[in-house]
């Protein structure tokens, strides 16, 4: 099957959302939550995703995570990823329970596509009760469908403004049809590699020449099916009003920031979290726009 054709079939039934201009979305992808290693990647930002997250519960917006979530290929358990970040899981929890969290799966965290695994460790997630050593569950995400593509469907364009979202996997063969090879390779060879500088040259986020075949396949299926194409993977953030036909969120594993698209108002926006700092020296979480707000086609 071609590149063409896995994405193509992404969107096949694909879930529908309403875009309208009530509408607040945010799109987060890549976050590659781990178990608290040093191989964990997201660490290094926690901080920032959990006041960025706080921000976007408390301003209404709905959430929507472009796959790979959590790093499920490095790690084998998703309960320790879990209890590695239960503030976060338990914020995402929240959006569950207030009908504003909706999930896709992407390479890292493929396993998710499977009912019964997430059935079996998203439905609820341990939690310490007081000063007690005991763990009592509570629920996490019951119920919920991991999707390989959402489509944001704007009533009032007739089908020319929808938003086709995906997390971009499909369009690399080794990380969508060979992924369980890929992963194999990550993590017992590119894993234990990763501590002496050895980049993994599977991965479209840290192969220039990959991540540009990649994004380029993105970008001519975008054209050729007429359509706004959001994904993540690559972990490039891309938000242009010239070629607004293809935007990425970029990720939470960046040096010393965060990034999103939000959308509000029937326009787009790219934005980054950072760490800055007063004039007296004490730090705090900011938000930053990178790109926009770019209006939606009518």
């Amino acid at each position: 099957m071609s590149y063409y054709s896995r994405l193509q079939k992404s969107f096949e039934g694909a879930l529908r959302l309403p875009l309208n201009p009530c509408s607040k979305y945010v799109l987060f992808s890549d976050c590659h939550r781990g178990s608290g290693t040093s191989n964990d990647n997201f660490m290094k930002n926690q901080n920032l995703y959990f006041a960025a997250l706080q921000h976007y519960f408390i301003f209404g917006y709905t959430y929507i995570e472009l796959g790979d979530g959590d790093e499920l290929w490095e790690n084998r358990s998703m309960k320790q990823v879990i209890e590695a970040h239960e503030d976060v899981f338990s914020l995402l929890s929240r959006f569950h329970k207030c009908g504003r969290l909706y999930m896709l799966y992407g390479n890292h965290d493929m396993v998710k596509k499977d009912r019964h695994y997430t059935v079996k460790n998203c439905s609820t997630y341990p939690h310490c009760c007081g000063n007690t050593p005991h763990l009592s569950n509570r629920p996490l995400w019951p119920e919920i469908r991991f999707y390989p593509g959402i489509i944001l469907e704007n009533a009032a364009s007739l089908g020319a403004g929808d938003i086709y979202l995906t997390h971009g996997h499909q369009a690399d063969l080794f990380n969508s049809t060979l992924w369980r090879f890929t992963r194999f390779l990550v993590r017992y060879l590119w894993k234990p590699l990763e501590h002496y500088g050895v980049l993994d040259p599977t991965s479209a986020a840290k192969n220039y020449t990959r991540k540009q075949t990649t994004e380029k396949r993105l970008q001519t299926f975008a054209r050729k099916e007429h359509i706004i194409l959001i994904t993540g993977h690559t972990h490039r953030p891309t938000l242009s009003e010239k070629e607004l036909y293809y935007c990425n969120s970029g990720s939470c594993v960046h040096p010393y920031s965060i990034t999103c698209l939000e959308i509000e108002h029937l326009s787009i926006t790219l934005v980054k979290w950072i760490l800055a700092v007063k004039p007296d020296n004490t730090l705090y979480v900011t938000r930053e726009v990178l790109s926009g707000p770019f209006p939606l086609p009518a």
